[in-house]
């Protein structure tokens, strides 16, 4: 005779399914979060990066390289997280120097996330001008 209750399985499989197919969707989600975070990092700072540079030419000053990088940022991940960027004249080790600094958002569900997660900062030696 066949005991009810404990010792029958039948229907578990499809339990253990939905279980560990939740908990593995939730973990590539995740992952696939932590890409974009990244990503979104990378791009403010080369942003930064190419802002600075161009603040520096000769003929050009930190407005400008704010202006670019706000453009550079806004083309690659969205106006958004391009919208506190300052850009001025530092003093750097042994030369002038242009910092440019942005201030944006952590992507914390998609591209919606906390504002003022990350602040990122680039230098680039002043050009002399003459």
């Amino acid at each position: 005779m066949r005991g009810h209750g404990v010792a029958d399985e039948r229907g578990s499989s499809t339990v253990e399914f939905v279980l560990v197919g939740s908990l593995l969707t939730a973990l590539t989600l995740a992952v696939l979060q932590l890409g974009l975070a990244v990503y979104v990092r990378n791009v403010v700072h080369d942003a930064a990066v190419e802002g600075a540079y161009h603040a520096a030419l000769a003929d050009v000053g930190p407005a400008a390289g704010a202006e670019r990088t706000r453009l550079v940022i806004d083309r690659a991940v969205g106006p958004s997280y391009a919208q506190d960027v300052t850009a001025a004249y530092a003093d750097g080790p042994g030369a002038p120097s242009i910092a440019v600094t942005v201030r944006t958002g952590l992507p914390v569900f998609g591209l919606i996330g906390l504002p003022g997660g990350w602040e990122v900062t680039a230098h680039a030696p002043v050009e002399p001008r003459g």
